[in-house]
């Protein structure tokens, strides 16, 4: 009596994880028919497609790891759109900022050329046509660095310099345009060098981004730049008492091709600041904006100081 007992309690428990083992394998048939579902809806554009399972389940580690191939999958199509939409802004900024000024730039010279204009008048046109020539190839330069710093091929050339003296060398050259532009500039730089491992060229072509930033779009009549030492980075302060950034605008003015809606976007690339910004994280840097409608606005960059 015992052993019928016995066997039909082991009747019961095999019946018991047969069955169990007959729902494990439709509950993965029908995950498995599931994921390929989803991943034809996948094939078809549709990236917003998740796969469900319990982290008990035999499928759990497989269907997790599709989600977030899903995932990264989507994330890159994301970015793919926005390079997209991004070189597409490009090309309609490239008709209006080249063509435009390339046709003035002709006609100024062409009248030059041809006599249709003399004497005073004829060297004003050359001179206007200089300077067209000139804010020309400051738009190609940003262009072309733009070009670089998305395709990795900005070289770096990193070495030790004492910060405080490059800064010095570069802003002597702005001198004369911040007095033609009626800028008043005061600079505090300490005596003291701060070491810094970067690339000189680099840093040169932050700092004149920024400046020239202030100079065309801040209608500032006072300027300044800081250096300071702050919990073992080297702190450079610009400041402009200029009209400003709104601070729906302020969240974006980093991003390319992103010109503010008022005052600030009367001519430039929109291309400067996003180079800084990525040069500055390329120098191991960060760099950051504040701002005050009607009261001025200040960029702040930091860059670890080099070991002793």
């Amino acid at each position: 009596m015992y052993i019928e007992a016995a066997a039909m309690i082991a009747l019961g428990v095999a019946l018991v994880t047969v069955c169990g083992a007959c729902l494990t394998v439709r509950r993965v048939k029908k995950q498995i028919a599931e994921m390929s579902d989803v991943l034809e809806d996948i094939k078809n554009g549709n990236g917003n497609r998740r796969i469900l399972a319990e982290t008990h389940e035999l499928a759990a580690p497989l269907v997790y790891e599709i989600n977030d191939i899903i995932l990264s999958y989507e994330n890159r199509l994301s970015a793919y759109r926005r390079i997209d939409e991004t070189n597409r802004q490009l090309m309609t900024s490239l008709s209006h900022d080249v063509r435009t000024p390339l046709t003035t730039l002709i006609g100024y010279l062409d009248a030059a050329h041809k006599g249709i204009v003399n004497g005073k008048e004829r060297d004003d046109d050359i001179e206007t046509a200089r300077r067209k020539a000139h804010d020309l190839k400051d738009y190609i330069d940003v262009l072309f660095d733009w070009f670089k710093l998305g395709s990795n091929e900005f070289s770096m050339n990193i070495s030790t310099v004492d910060l405080t003296e490059l800064t010095r060398n570069i802003l002597i050259d702005w001198i004369p345009i911040f007095e033609e532009a009626q800028i008043g500039f005061k600079a505090d730089i300490p005596e003291q060098p701060f070491r810094v491992q970067i690339d000189p060229d680099g840093y040169l072509r932050i700092l004149n981004n920024l400046i020239q930033n202030v100079i065309s779009h801040s209608h500032a009549d006072q300027a300044a730049i800081a250096l300071s030492e702050q919990g073992g980075k080297i702190k450079i302060s610009l400041f402009d008492n200029g009209i400003g950034i709104d601070q729906e605008d302020l969240k974006h003015i980093f991003e390319r091709l992103y010109k503010c809606d008022k005052g600030r976007s009367e001519k430039g690339s929109g291309l400067g600041l996003s180079i800084v910004q990525q040069l500055t994280a390329k120098l191991n840097g960060t760099i950051t904006a504040e701002s005050t409608p009607g009261e001025g606005t200040v960029f702040t960059l930091f860059f670890p100081l080099a070991e002793s």
